[in-house]
């Protein structure tokens, strides 16, 4: 949760586009049965973008973004759409991910990043998003259903409209492209003109393959250590399909084709890309607080809250949700208005049903105001605290009364954990970065994995993020990816 205002992006459905004149496939050269003007799709990727951007923000990182921006650009060059004023943008989220709006724009997630290992790779990630938008699917995706969020199933109790939120509308498909891709077979399109932009631009096509495999032993085992866990799969790449990793012959099919186009001595960039990974987050953000033991520690807000202990936590920028094993009860924390009235934003701005209690007291040491009722006919609690001049919203709900009395304290819990942070929690409230390292002879990852942070995981992690998972070891005088 970043300490901007709380935001949310409604996301609805748009009114048909206008159709214009029967146009050619931009990607394909053939017959563009999409009958949408170029300047609609800008506009289209222009709003998306700025919906993108309030939920995720650009990783403050100039060296970083200027290297993602050269590399995209030399690619976009070699597409069919080379014309369209192309964005490329690494975004600070600690999601796996990567994902592209009409018109040119571009998104990598520097947790993405964390597990490549070349400019290559990160130009086999970057090419297949140019795909997307060089073969419109953006575009051709109106209509498509939006995958479900944080607490979709029950909803969320902090609506927009309360202080000083701000929103922006996008398209439902585009929603649902950043978040769930566009199908196989669309998939398969976009490796295919992405294989031929990086043989083109002197990488070797075959570094699309290596990519996909890294991200899809990293999403097999996050789908493995949720299992588990007992907590519901986090959502991966898009560009990952459902195969095990190497073997999937339509898309190695598709990448092979660029081989055609490729050069002699090909570019692989391994230095260069290792030498940009030393201090970038790995994990939750500062600006968002670090999530330790189902504990949020945000030092730059100065706050503290325990979720409860097996929930599955979500940290946004725009708010902070944890769901229970089942997906049966929520708990979240968003930032309110900047005054001293939480009665007041509780009884405007958080949409309760007819009967709902209200009091007023304390939360933690600071002025609150509580309300318990229904949403919807969900059972709802909700507590609005002032700290340090800025109102937090804090709610529970679940799905039915049955569920309430089951969870209600740990609701309750959760809510009145809310407080300042102390100075001797400040040391774990800082992030995780990644550095490099050098392999000494007689190194193993195991031997690593004990120094590092990253607990029980830390071999497996540190495995996935140097290509060696899941057995491998290093080499002397590698340089490896370490977290500290």
């Amino acid at each position: 949760m970043t300490h901007r205002p709380f935001r949310r992006i409604a996301v609805i459905v748009l009114g048909a586009l206008t159709l214009t004149h029967c146009a050619h496939h931009p990607a394909s050269g053939g017959r563009d049965l999409v009958q949408v003007s170029e300047q609609q799709e800008l506009e289209m990727g222009a709003q998306g973008n700025q919906a993108v951007l309030r939920k995720y923000a650009a990783l403050d990182s100039p060296a970083l973004q200027a290297y993602v921006n050269e590399v995209g650009q030399r690619l976009a060059k070699q597409s069919r759409r080379p014309t369209l004023p192309w964005h490329f943008t690494v975004v600070d989220s600690a999601d796996v991910n990567a994902f592209s709006l009409p018109g040119g724009y571009v998104y990598i997630t520097r947790g993405l990043m964390a597990y490549l290992n070349s400019e290559a790779e990160l130009a086999g990630v970057i090419g297949h998003e140019i795909g997307h938008v060089s073969a419109r699917h953006g575009v051709r995706q109106q209509g498509a259903t939006p995958a479900a969020g944080v607490g979709a199933e029950l909803g969320s109790v902090l609506v927009p409209g309360v202080g000083n939120q701000a929103g922006a509308s996008v398209p439902r498909s585009l929603a649902h492209a950043w978040t769930a891709g566009y199908g196989r077979g669309q998939e398969l399109v976009a490796d295919r003109l992405g294989a031929d932009y990086l043989a083109k631009s002197g990488y070797d096509p075959q570094a699309m393959m290596k990519a996909i495999d890294t991200l899809k032993n990293q999403a097999l085992f996050s789908a493995e250590r949720a299992r588990r866990d007992g907590q519901p799969s986090r959502a991966t790449y898009h560009g990952v399909v459902d195969t095990p990793p190497g073997s999937d012959a339509q898309l190695k099919r598709a990448v092979d084709e660029a081989n055609r186009f490729a050069v002699a001595r090909p570019r692989a960039g391994r230095n260069d890309y290792l030498q940009k990974m030393p201090g970038l987050v790995f994990g939750d953000s500062p600006d968002q607080g670090v999530i330790r033991n189902n504990m949020l520690l945000h030092e730059k807000l100065g706050l503290t809250i325990q979720f409860p202990q097996g929930w599955r936590v979500r940290n946004r920028p725009d708010r902070v949700a944890a769901t229970s094993p089942d997906g049966d009860a929520l708990v979240e924390l968003a930032q309110g208005p900047k005054n001293d009235n939480p009665l007041q934003t509780l009884q405007q701005g958080v949409k309760l049903d007819a009967g709902a209690r209200y009091d007023s007291g304390h939360l933690g040491g600071y002025p609150a105001a509580f309300a318990a009722g229904a949403q919807q006919g969900k059972p709802v609690v909700v507590a609005v605290v002032v700290f340090n001049g800025t109102q937090y919203l804090i709610a529970g709900m679940t799905k039915d009364a049955l569920t309430y009395e089951r969870e209600r304290v740990a609701l309750r819990a959760s809510i009145n954990s809310f407080r300042a942070i102390a100075p001797a929690e400040k040391p774990a409230a800082r992030p995780y970065v990644l550095q490099l390292t050098m392999a000494q002879p007689g190194l193993t990852m195991a031997a690593l994995a004990r120094k590092s942070p990253l607990g029980a995981d830390s071999e497996s992690e540190l495995r996935l993020m140097n290509d060696l998972y899941p057995s491998g070891e290093p080499r002397p005088g590698e340089p490896l990816k370490i977290v500290q």
